[in-house]
């Protein structure tokens, strides 16, 4: 399964779904998809009902293998089922696509222009657990908002340190070190990243595979020299706060780079939509982030 599954990521047409909103950024989602605070009193209630979203989106026949290659779950989206399977079994086996799990627990505060993840304590335990949940890959996320060359350093160092654990658990990890789209340094953020990315991936042997998920670059084709590297399955693009529309039109000009979008992709689908409204509203997004990606 597995090998099959690497097969897909590196040659398969399509994107990735982000579905790996957690803890703070949970309401943000569910209002977005019509859910008040009010309609919740506390966390249980809050990731029932953003389960029940997530079940929804999956269990559509809008979300299709044909055009989805894999999908982000958040940790408790993980270890819950979807009719009466783990929802990365349900994934894998009813739907044919491949589950990642996000592992960081959030952004420390901002330092030489960057933020850093928090430590992740316990991770071995859930790398662990997530191959019990038959979980192909994982996915963390770093930010940089200024092009301070020892900010880049320390994220991608991070970012590597973190990423060569888990590939030792047997996953492959997405190693996802965010531009700001809003840095008025954008360009030049992206330069360094690249350089720094490059050097850990030529120190890495040919047994250790990472993927990449990126800021869509301010220069097109800036990542070309990523996308070709042999240890790198794949690289894919977050939408990173751009409509679904402005994220498609500059991820077209990217040859190779697919996406890998959460807000891009939920951004019309409501609580209150019939079934026959909520999946033409799915295909719909999920259908142009495809073409994007192709």
């Amino acid at each position: 399964m597995q090998q099959q599954q690497l097969e897909k990521m590196k040659n398969g047409k399509g994107f990735i779904a982000a579905l790996d909103q957690s803890g703070g950024s949970t309401p943000k989602a569910l209002a977005a998809y019509g859910i008040k605070e009010e309609a919740y009193s506390n966390e249980d209630e809050m990731f029932d009902l953003v389960h029940e979203m997530r079940t929804r989106i999956i269990t559509s026949p809008a979300f299709d293998s044909n055009y989805i290659l894999g999908a982000i779950l958040f940790e408790q989206t993980m270890d819950r089922e979807i009719e009466g399977m783990y929802t990365g079994d349900y994934l894998a086996e009813k739907k044919d696509i491949v589950p990642f799990l996000k592992v960081d627990k959030g952004l420390a505060e901002e330092s030489d222009g960057v933020q850093l993840m928090k430590p992740i304590p316990d991770l071995d335990k859930l790398l662990k657990r997530a191959n019990e949940r038959h979980i192909f890959g994982t996915k963390m996320r770093s930010v940089i908002k200024d092009a301070n060359p020892e900010g880049i350093k320390a994220v991608v160092d991070q970012q590597f340190e973190i990423g060569k654990q888990i590939i030792a658990a047997g996953l492959v990890p997405i190693i996802e070190p965010e531009v700001d789209i809003n840095s008025p340094e954008k360009e030049k953020c992206e330069e360094l990243l690249k350089a720094e990315i490059l050097r850990h991936l030529n120190s890495l042997n040919e047994s250790e595979l990472v993927m990449l998920k990126l800021t869509i670059p301010t220069v097109p084709n800036t990542y070309k020299e990523l996308i070709e590297h042999p240890n790198v399955v794949r690289v894919v693009a977050l939408s990173g706060g751009y409509s679904r529309d402005e994220a498609n039109a500059k991820l077209k000009e990217n040859d190779g780079l697919i996406a890998s979008f959460s807000r891009a992709l939920s951004q019309d689908l409501n609580v209150n939509q019939t079934d026959e409204e909520f999946n033409q509203a799915l295909q719909q997004a999920v259908k142009s982030i495809y073409e994007a990606s192709i």
